[in-house]
């Protein structure tokens, strides 16, 4: 279910007593992601220490608005986290207090500044590509081969690389929302490896009883058996177990999107890109390029999953930008 969906059905009363694991109960119910969750305690906890620890059952909107104004003025936030400081505080009066205040709509959200994506060209993917170390290479190659989001590459499972029909499928990506995406003729070898690498750590779980991999949804109360599977493994593994958040129990997580994106920086050092590159300069690079080669702006919206064509008309935008769209009256001049 969808957290959408399941807002609209009664929640069941809460179990916990104190505040915060209320919290973390009601958004676990709504499937929110574990990243929305780490976000949301953290904006909420920090709402309740801004106010001396006062409950927020206590607060009204001049506290809400001292407390965003703060993080604005003072902490200088992005919009964008500006805004989820904000959903994080409706959240908790909404489904959590289960006080649906009229002033809670009168909230002003900031508006984001839409800025060019930074974009490397298809030399300056190659250096860095080939500056990331064997394991991170291939995933860098999958997101800039792809275009898909870190963390899809990273959570992607083995049952959902098609190598036979050279697709891939990306599972509950932003919005929650499935779709497919080319598989790289030359990342197939690679990615094979990559694979096989992996098979170990499933065998060796196997063997030493290691409670099988996290399973979306109640897919683990349906099929408890499907995160032992083959299937359901990771792509990209951690060579170490870890302790899952939710459940406590010690298995095998994928790679760390932290790590990448160390490995990532290194590589853009060492292959001398002065742009402030990050992994999702890969995504940009990869919508931009594809236009570039003449390529739909409806197919590459598919691709990257966006669920409106204005989000990937900024790239159009990018291609503009150097002479490659207007003519310089300079240039004109100097003929």
């Amino acid at each position: 279910m969808h957290p959408e969906d399941a807002i609209k059905a009664s929640p069941p009363p809460l179990q916990s007593n104190r505040l915060l694991d209320q919290v973390r109960e009601r958004l676990r119910y709504l499937h929110y992601s574990i990243r929305t969750e780490e976000a949301y305690l953290h904006w909420i906890r920090g709402f309740i220490h801004f106010h001396d620890k006062r409950h927020p059952r206590d607060l009204r909107l001049e506290q809400i608005e001292a407390y965003l104004s703060w993080l604005a003025n003072e902490r200088r936030v992005a919009a964008s986290t500006h805004k989820q400081a904000l959903s994080a505080l409706i959240f908790l009066y909404q489904q959590v207090l289960g006080l649906d205040f009229p002033w809670l709509k009168d909230i002003g959200r900031p508006r984001s500044v839409r800025r060019l994506p930074v974009v490397m060209s298809p030399q300056e993917v190659a250096r860095v590509l080939e500056a990331l170390d064997e394991q991170h290479r291939v995933i860098g190659q999958l997101l800039y081969g792809t275009g898909m989001r870190l963390m899809e590459g990273l959570r992607l499972r083995v049952k959902d690389v098609d190598f036979q029909h050279q697709t891939i499928v990306v599972r509950e990506g932003k919005g929650g929302k499935d779709r497919a995406v080319m598989l790289p003729a030359k990342l197939v070898q690679a990615l094979s490896k990559q694979m096989s690498h992996a098979k170990l750590f499933w065998q060796d779980d196997r063997q030493t009883g290691v409670e099988g991999v996290f399973l979306p949804g109640a897919l683990d109360r349906k099929n408890p058996k499907a995160g032992l599977t083959w299937g359901w493994q990771w792509v990209f593994p951690m060579a170490q177990l870890s302790i899952d958040p939710r459940t406590g129990l010690r298995r095998r997580h994928h790679v760390q999107d932290q790590s990448f994106q160390r490995a990532f920086k290194k590589a853009v050092n060492l292959a001398g890109i002065d742009k402030p590159a990050t992994p999702h300069t890969l995504r940009h690079s990869f919508a931009t390029h594809l236009l570039q080669a003449k390529y739909d702006i409806r197919t590459v919206q598919e691709l990257l999953g966006h669920s409106d064509v204005s989000t990937t008309m900024i790239y159009t935008h990018v291609i503009k930008v150097g002479g490659a769209g207007v003519l310089s009256p300079l240039d004109a001049l100097l003929k």
